[in-house]
């Protein structure tokens, strides 16, 4: 077995990012290529398809075979590299105007068919590259250059979304946090079928500290609750708190307090079919709630690309037509020669 040595550096282009200066997508384009490094894939089956958006300038600075293309359609593009050729490693670069407005219908087919792709969602709440418009994801009442007097929408949550149309797997990160972006989409990688991942993203522009309640590492241990599959749910910079399941739903709970232990904290199962606590996880917020991290769903099913490989076999297997030859030659024919071309058209017509 060929075994694949790389470097994060192995995956950088020669082009000049053109980002703006401390822009969330250099973070999020490293931790890609460390991941890409790490995976042990022949560097030539790596394709990054994206639409339109800042983020989508992520092809050019990748050194994989890429492909740039319109908005919103990055996915369904997507699904016809991966269904063209199978063994592509194909990632998704698309923001949250580009995946949950023009390019809604295609993301949650893609979801839905669970087509084995790795889709990145950089997430900063606005259109960044034309200049500071509204998303689908910005906050009600949010003042932005289209909504002067604050928007006066409920924002998607990506994850809901996802789920909705009986996703496989979603996990969550933030651009600040290099390593634990890594994690994630190291386990991402690892998924087969559509592996969703949400990244909270800052436009340092038009939307800058967006996410600062909770990115910033003075508050992460208390604001963001980092899941592991079979490890309770605890955080806290004492590592004190945790969820509990109550009648009433998911709580916070302070460990030592009214009886609690830390066998009453929930205990992550990202493997579980049900949809019902991979929702709640996501719904959660600050300042109520601490933001879910890291996988919430990893669930394994069947998968469109294998499934359609499989079912061309099977149909291979059984066919009686081999190739066009016999197929041009199957069935009813003749000869049209000569003189008697006139007299056999005219026969076909009168018969068909």
């Amino acid at each position: 077995m060929t075994e694949y040595i790389y470097t994060a550096k192995d995956f950088k282009s020669s082009s000049e990012v053109r980002w703006c200066p401390g822009c969330g997508d250099y973070a999020i384009m490293n931790a890609v290529q460390r991941t890409m490094a790490e995976m042990g894939v022949p560097h030539e089956e790596f394709a990054v398809i994206s639409g339109i958006g800042c983020s989508s300038r992520f092809p050019y600075y990748m050194s994989t075979f890429g492909f740039h293309s319109i908005h919103g359609r990055a996915t369904a593009i997507a699904t016809g590299v991966k269904s063209a050729n199978p063994k592509l490693n194909v990632w998704v670069i698309t923001g949250d105007g580009d995946a949950m407005a023009i390019g809604g219908n295609h993301f949650i087919h893609m979801v839905r068919r669970n087509i084995d792709l790795n889709v990145i969602i950089f997430n900063n709440k606005i259109y960044g590259l034309t200049k500071g418009q509204y998303s689908p994801t910005t906050d009600r009442g949010f003042i932005t250059k289209t909504s002067p007097f604050g928007t006066i929408e409920d924002p998607f949550l990506p994850g809901q979304l996802a789920l909705g149309a009986r996703g496989t797997f979603f996990a969550r990160a933030v651009d600040s946090n290099v390593k634990h972006t890594q994690e994630v989409l190291k386990d991402a990688a690892a998924h087969k079928g559509t592996s969703v991942v949400e990244v909270l993203q800052n436009c340092v522009i038009f939307n800058d500290g967006i996410h600062d309640a909770i990115a910033d590492p003075k508050f992460r241990a208390e604001r963001q609750l980092f899941l592991k599959h079979g490890e309770p749910m605890i955080f806290g910079e004492e590592n004190d708190k945790g969820i509990i399941w109550t009648k009433e739903g998911l709580k916070v709970a302070k460990i030592g307090e009214n009886g609690i232990t830390k066998d009453d904290i929930l205990v992550h199962n990202a493997k579980t079919p049900d949809l019902s606590i991979h929702m709640a996880l996501i719904n959660m917020a600050f300042p109520d709630f601490p933001v879910a991290m890291g996988v919430i769903r990893s669930v394994d099913t069947l998968v469109y690309d294998q499934e359609m490989e499989r079912q061309i076999k099977d149909v291979q297997a059984k066919r009686k037509v081999t190739c066009m030859d016999e197929l041009l030659n199957s069935g009813n024919i003749w000869k049209v020669e000569g003189e008697r071309a006139t007299e056999s058209v005219s026969f076909f017509k009168k018969n068909t």
